[in-house]
């Protein structure tokens, strides 16, 4: 099985922390020259030292913060004129949580901008680069809400399902061209995201974090969380020659926990 990903260059967003730095790494373990995407440039510049060079890769970054998609669309697009990117792996960190019914417009609006507009920002710059070398992988990592919509999110589960149907439809538009588009659904996860989430849902409820956790785990048919990395395998095969033939689909990456097929 072919998951040599040599020659390949990988955009991450979201790749200082959690599950983007999780498929950075990985993607470069399996031979690829990564460009990291996030705001903080500090911690990007500390993640590229960290980063596997050993089969001659050469790894960039780019500062933005995806609440200014205009500033996005002109730093991609001055990338896409020196470089051709075989794969994007589109990853943000998700709205706060509470119920839809309680959320503001604004919160959609902004979610709405962060997510699809920006990943829509990242394909339209990348594309041509991935048709002209007859190889891309579009990889959207979103959330199992998109089958089974999780309580006090609201606003991301809303959110969350449009990029999926986004996702499903633009693997119909690019399938042709040797790229695929599909998306990494995770569970619960050991990220800064989740340990907010944990310390709301103890304040709101009275619990300990740690009775709030276990209920999570136990939630789980395998009875832990996932660990990033375990996430990042998930994505680096999509990412590879082996899944060539793999378009259009949700991967739940999440013990089980999802009830429905």
């Amino acid at each position: 099985m072919n998951i040599s990903l040599e020659g390949k260059r990988a955009v991450v967003c979201g790749s200082t922390q959690g599950i983007g730095k999780a498929t950075a790494t990985e993607l470069a373990l399996l031979g690829a020259s990564i460009t990291l995407v996030a705001r903080n440039e500090e911690k990007l510049k500390s993640v590229i030292t960290e980063l596997d060079s050993s089969k001659g890769q050469k790894h960039t970054y780019i500062s933005v913060d995806f609440t200014q998609p205009e500033d996005l669309r002109e730093k991609l697009a001055a990338f896409a004129k020196e470089n051709n990117a075989n794969i994007l792996v589109n990853n943000t960190g998700g709205p706060a949580g509470g119920p839809a019914n309680a959320a503001h417009t604004d919160e959609y609006i902004q979610a709405f901008t962060n997510h699809l507009i920006c990943n829509q920002i990242m394909v339209q710059n990348l594309m041509e680069g991935m048709k002209a070398e007859g190889y891309g992988r579009i990889i959207n990592i979103i959330s199992t809400s998109v089958k089974q919509p999780l309580n006090g999110l609201g606003v991301s589960n809303t959110i969350r399902g449009a990029v999926a149907s986004w996702s499903k439809t633009l693997a119909n538009e690019l399938g042709g061209f040797n790229i695929t588009v599909n998306n990494v659904l995770p569970g619960a996860t050991n990220t800064v995201r989740l340990k907010s989430i944990i310390e709301n849902k103890a304040k709101k409820t009275g619990q300990t974090e740690e009775a709030v956790l276990e209920t999570m785990k136990n939630q789980v048919p395998m009875k832990r969380i996932a660990e990033a990395e375990e996430v990042a395998n998930a994505i680096a095969f999509l990412a590879s020659p082996a899944a060539s033939y793999i378009n259009g689909i949700n991967i739940p990456v999440d013990g089980g926990r999802t009830a429905c097929l």
